[in-house]
């Protein structure tokens, strides 16, 4: 039973629509029928401003890391059945709850089950779970982000950082990662999910009609900025 309420406040505070109520609260706007009408925080940052953007991404991290939060505090380090994986029990915990939140950010019971794309919620539950691979995950996003000025390009290839990370600091650097060879395929399975949310994405980027944040593309060559 406890599992069950864990999964079910996790995935109620994942189906939060940050983008639908700041938008609908400060602006009027229904996030869903402007822009790519997704009410991810990239369409609230075109469509409403920086500053409405920036909220619904901090709102839609804090719903990751809270669903993990939650559980901790419930579960107390121990879960009430045996623990046969290599993760400590509180691991288990928090990528279970982690998942629902990430599910119910795709799949918001509040707004029709059409969320948003799940990479802020995925990163505060991967902030508490394998804060490293993150910090890199993150570098790298800015990295593409700053040179291309696609957001979705590169949310994916920082979502396909964290597993390739991991592999590299366990298998050739040598970091002794706990619970390595289970938390990696978890890793690869949310970096397939959120490359599958992007899908559509993918197939404006093959043929040229992805929408671009200029200003952000600091790090491209000067003659192609206004491309």
């Amino acid at each position: 039973m406890q599992i069950l309420f864990i999964i079910v406040i996790a995935y109620l505070l994942g189906s939060i629509p940050s983008g639908l109520l700041i938008g609908k609260s400060f602006f009027g706007v229904d996030i869903r029928t402007v822009g790519s009408r997704n009410m991810g925080s990239t369409n609230t940052f075109r469509t409403l401003g920086w500053k409405a953007g920036l909220a619904v991404q901090l709102l839609d991290i804090a719903k990751g890391i809270a669903a993990v939060a939650v559980a901790r505090y419930v579960f107390n380090g121990n879960l009430p059945f045996p623990n046969m994986t290599p993760f400590e029990d509180i691991t288990i915990v928090s990528i279970i709850a982690g998942v629902a939140a990430v599910l119910g950010h795709v799949f918001t019971v509040f707004a029709g089950f059409r969320g948003g794309k799940g990479i802020n919620t995925a990163l505060g539950m991967l902030i508490a779970i394998t804060p490293i691979e993150v910090g890199i995950a993150i570098g790298i996003f800015l990295l593409v982000v700053l040179a291309s000025g696609y957001v979705s390009l590169a949310s994916m290839i920082a979502a396909v950082s964290l597993p390739t990370t991991m592999v590299v600091r366990h298998n050739i650097l040598g970091v002794e990662i706990q619970g390595y060879h289970t938390l990696i395929l978890f890793i690869v399975g949310l970096a397939v999910f959120l490359i599958y949310t992007h899908r559509a994405n993918i197939v404006r980027l093959i043929s040229g009609k992805e929408n671009r944040f200029n200003k952000l593309r600091l790090l491209a060559p000067k003659e192609r900025k206004g491309e």
